[in-house]
């Protein structure tokens, strides 16, 4: 694999990673001047508020927390974040909670249920910060009325295994919540909340995002029940419920503001990329739907510029930003960017020389310790010379376990934010 055209394409990815710090975008947005709090477009003077609370949860949220207390210091009455399991900095004056992540824990429910309390706590003159990030949604278990913990974890289990996109999943996580979909809003009012939101769902939307635990739910108990049928889980009617909906007056004093997302990573990438001469090209910061259709598809426009010249000439960049999903049949070990990275170099075989990039901003690909791989459309060739039938892994799922042989996987460790999924394809 020509190594030029590798270290190029980890240049690209790190600066996306760089624009999605939680740190930089909590800054960015929020800060405090003559007794002003500014968020955004919003201002809040501090006077106003007896207590100040920070909660939330997620893989951001941490550095998010630290941000935070940064901008407004002592103000901060107090706080609870639930966090993923790590070794995380004593902050001042917010606990750091940890908790397992993808598949909820007690601990998680337990932190869950103590910034319930939190919040029908809080009073009129009150305000509460919630953070939210990738992850919050799992790291926010607290289950409604008739349901479980390990009847949560099951059913999330069934539509992650399934294939369901985030929405789907976010859609039944707010049904067989006690917290979700607008509930955590609900309890707190009539206090006032902002949450500040690290997106890591397509299309930026708060009430997805975290499964909105302070945002107005579109979505219903019927929509739940028929993802539920959709994905051959039985929908019963234990643990299903209504949520808050749009006009609900206990969500009259909930603000949001989204302060990262992947198309700000996508934006950083693409100035990167033409900063080392390549003519790029942005895809979408919005892509769906199965990993390797979504690679074959990409495949086919670089393909288009090696042989055509269009859309732009080589040396080229094409970008894009999303969360794919796997549908998985084998019983291998790998995730959607190892399968994106796989499925690219067997669709490019032959076609030229094209390097290809697929990893998650938050360092994490699945069950796997990797954040994604690199390959080109010369790896299937370059396998085969070692014995190792590119194909064959690609069907059983078993793609970290291929990169592993391929010494091509990517390794950031928990990079502390997550805003999707970056894909690149370098074509020289």
């Amino acid at each position: 694999m020509p190594s030029a055209q590798v270290r190029d394409a980890l240049r690209i990815y790190r600066a996306a990673l760089k624009a999605a710090d939680p740190e930089h975008a909590i800054r960015k947005h929020l800060r405090f001047e003559n007794g002003v709090m500014v968020v955004g477009r919003k201002r809040f003077r501090i006077s106003e508020w007896q207590r100040i609370y920070v909660i939330g949860a997620g893989k951001a949220s941490a550095a998010m927390a630290k941000a935070v207390e940064g901008v407004l210091g002592r103000r901060i009455t107090g706080g609870l974040v639930n966090v993923p399991d790590g070794d995380w900095p004593k902050l001042r004056s917010v606990e750091l909670h940890p908790c397992s992540h993808p598949l909820p824990d007690k601990r998680g429910e337990q932190g869950a249920r103590r910034m319930l309390a939190m919040a029908e706590a809080a009073g009129e003159n009150d305000l509460l910060i919630c953070l939210i990030s990738g992850g919050a949604s799992a790291l926010l278990p607290a289950p409604a009325f008739g349901m479980t913990l390990a009847g949560k974890r099951k059913i999330t289990e069934v539509l992650l295994r399934g294939g369901a996109s985030i929405h789907e999943v976010n859609v039944v996580r707010k049904h067989i919540s006690a917290i979700k979909g607008g509930q955590l809003a609900a309890a707190a009012f009539p206090a006032t909340i902002l949450t500040m939101i690290l997106s890591d769902v397509v299309g930026d939307d708060p009430a997805v995002i975290g499964s909105g635990p302070t945002v107005a739910d579109p979505s219903t108990r019927r929509d739940a029940m028929r993802i539920l049928r959709k994905y051959g889980i039985p929908p019963g009617g234990a643990g299903l419920q209504e949520t808050p909906k749009p006009g609900d007056p206990r969500l009259a004093r909930s603000h949001f503001e989204i302060v990262g997302s992947n198309r700000e990573a996508i934006r950083a990438a693409a100035a990167q990329a033409q900063a080392l001469s390549y003519r790029t090209l942005v895809l979408s910061a919005t892509v769906e739907g199965e990993a390797r259709e979504v690679a074959r598809e990409h495949a086919v426009i670089a393909r288009r510029i090696l042989t055509q010249g269009k859309p732009i000439r080589p040396p080229a960049c094409l970008l894009a930003g999303g969360e794919t999903t796997v549908t998985v049949l084998g019983k291998g070990k790998g995730g959607r960017n190892q399968e994106y990275a796989l499925a690219a170099a067997l669709a490019l075989e032959k076609a030229g020389l094209v390097t290809i990039l697929s990893a998650g901003t938050d360092g994490v690909d699945g069950p796997t310790d990797a954040a994604g791989a690199v390959a080109d459309s010369e790896t299937a060739a370059r396998a085969a010379a070692l014995g190792l039938d590119a194909r064959a892994y690609l069907a059983n799922n078993d793609t970290y376990r291929f990169f592993e042989r391929m010494n091509s996987l990517i390794k950031t460790g928990p990079t502390g934010t997550n805003v999707m999924d970056i894909h690149l394809l370098l074509i020289a």
